[in-house]
């Protein structure tokens, strides 16, 4: 019997003329743990959907177990014991955990009515194969987003998986629970099960995979064991270029005013007694693990979350910021953590993305919108950021995830900004997106008229782009810290020490 649960053959796939797949050919072995690898845009999500049967290939195909599937859809590849949990794991967040768990089987059984003693066996059943158990009758709404994995997980089990594609799962996660799911994900493992892991997260690439595939512009790449690479030849493999790992280094000018200061800012729940300077030319880092009150500040920088107490100085003149109308007058731009939800509209298209925060200066006397501006300006900012689009009437939900990120950024950047924050700037955004984000964050503060705060729990950017960081845990500043003689290991330290 073949050690090879699935064989994809030379599959290729196109979405009116363009290529997503070209060819692509993927070997899953029983019981291992393989990594998908590739940047936005790759082919990983289509190759994803056509395993799955969601997409039916224009080209190639696909074994299972040593038997080709010629005619295959989501029923074939469920049958075939494949389950797929993407990212927003799809749980019904008004029904329990073991309603979630035992839905699927519920509807095969195709009864009137619901046996729940059985439903709350199914899930504890579910749990003890998994090696993890959560209460069986609390809302999915009510749940951590490390829980809900680990619920979808649990259904993805009772239905029998042999081949689990789990699709960047650690996401919202923090460093305590993706250790949680990668013991889970390794217990799978000893039981026969076989995981995709796709994660643009290179350090869990090399933690978690027995072997990886890389893909990029929809071709194979490479196909190798974990061991057999390093950190800046996966890089290459992805990107096709070699990164730099330079520090960004800043020194003040003395007797130099700073351009953005806060004084003992306080919000009650959230953080005390915040203080501190940027100056001209500066890239500030501020870091904390979750909970630590460092997305909070960020959006009271902006009068998100107007502030109870303390000043704020601009140039050295103090300011009232009480809403993001306050915030745009006294030309401060802000980049959210989650450009979906709060980046982004998403109906709209990557012109008006990129216009809207400074749609009231684009009008002409008449007080109509300067239709030509609106589009020089949005040329602008795609040759500037290199920005990957077909047209620029293209809704902004067809660019990759890299490429939404730059028209969020863009968007801030057509306003002109004098403070710039950047809240968890590069979050699920490839390796090469992310070193051209970085660049044009170093290149934007060259000419010492712009200060840029960047929040991240990205320790590695955190130093590489910032001359100082401060960390923050339970809603104080505890260290400032210069990024030189600064490395991953000893930040790490210094943030989960106990205070």
């Amino acid at each position: 019997m073949s050690d090879t649960i699935l064989q994809v053959n030379n599959v290729t796939k196109r979405f009116g003329g363009v290529c997503a797949l070209d060819q692509v050919s993927l070997e899953l072995k029983k019981g291992e743990i393989h990594c998908l690898v590739g940047g936005n845009g790759s082919g990983k999500s289509t190759l994803i959907k056509i395993i799955s049967g969601f997409y039916k290939p224009d080209g190639g195909s696909l074994v299972f177990d040593g038997v080709p599937r010629h005619r295959y859809n989501t029923m074939d590849a469920i049958a075939e014991g494949v389950q797929v949990i993407y990212q927003d794991m799809s749980v019904f967040p008004n029904l329990t955990v073991a309603e979630n768990i035992a839905i699927t089987h519920n509807k095969s059984l195709k009864k009137k009515l619901v046996n729940w003693k059985q439903v709350d066996r199914f899930a504890e059943e579910a749990f003890e194969k998994i090696g993890v158990r959560l209460p069986l009758h609390d809302l999915l709404e009510e749940l951590s987003v490390a829980d809900k994995q680990i619920v979808a997980i649990a259904r993805a089990i009772m239905n029998e998986a042999k081949l689990l594609i789990m699709d960047e799962p650690t996401t919202a996660l923090t460093r305590k629970e993706i250790d949680r799911l990668f013991q889970i994900v390794r217990n799978l493992q000893s039981k026969g099960v076989t995981i995709l892991f796709v994660s643009h997260k290179l350090d869990e690439v090399f933690e978690i995979a027995d072997r990886f595939t890389v893909i990029r512009n929809g071709h194979h790449i490479i196909t190798d064991s974990a061991q057999n690479v390093n950190h800046e030849k996966m890089i290459e493999y992805i990107s096709r270029r070699k990164l730099e790992g330079d520090q960004y280094l800043f020194e003040a000018k003395e007797d130099e005013t700073p351009l953005f200061e806060v004084r003992n800012l306080s919000l009650k729940g959230a953080f005390e007694n915040i203080s501190f300077k940027v100056m001209p030319g500066e890239i500030l880092g501020i870091t904390g693990l979750l909970g630590s009150g460092r997305t909070e500040l960020a959006m009271s920088l902006f009068g998100l979350y107007p502030n109870d107490g303390g000043e704020i100085f601009i140039k050295g003149k103090p300011v009232k910021i009480g809403s993001p109308q306050d915030a745009l007058k006294h030309k401060i731009g802000y980049v959210p953590e989650d450009r979906l939800t709060e980046g982004l509209f998403l109906m709209q298209s990557i012109r008006d993305n990129i216009a809207i925060a400074n749609i009231d200066n684009m009008k002409t006397a008449g007080g109509t919108v300067d239709e030509k501006r609106v589009d020089q300006n949005a040329e602008k900012w795609r040759e500037s950021l290199s920005i990957k689009m077909g047209k620029m009437e293209d809704p902004i939900s067809t660019l990759s995830g890299g490429n939404q990120q730059k028209v969020v950024l863009a968007k801030w950047l057509e306003t002109s900004p004098d403070v710039l924050i950047l809240n968890g700037p590069t979050v699920g955004v490839d390796i090469g997106a992310k070193y051209d984000l970085h660049a044009k964050i170093r290149e934007l503060v060259a000419n010492n008229s712009i200060a840029v705060i960047v929040i991240s729990d990205d320790i590695l950017e955190a130093i590489q782009n910032c001359n100082r960081i401060l960390v923050v845990k339970k809603g104080r500043i505890t260290d400032e810290l210069s990024n030189k003689d600064l490395d991953e290991g000893k930040l790490l330290s210094i943030l989960t020490a106990e205070d």
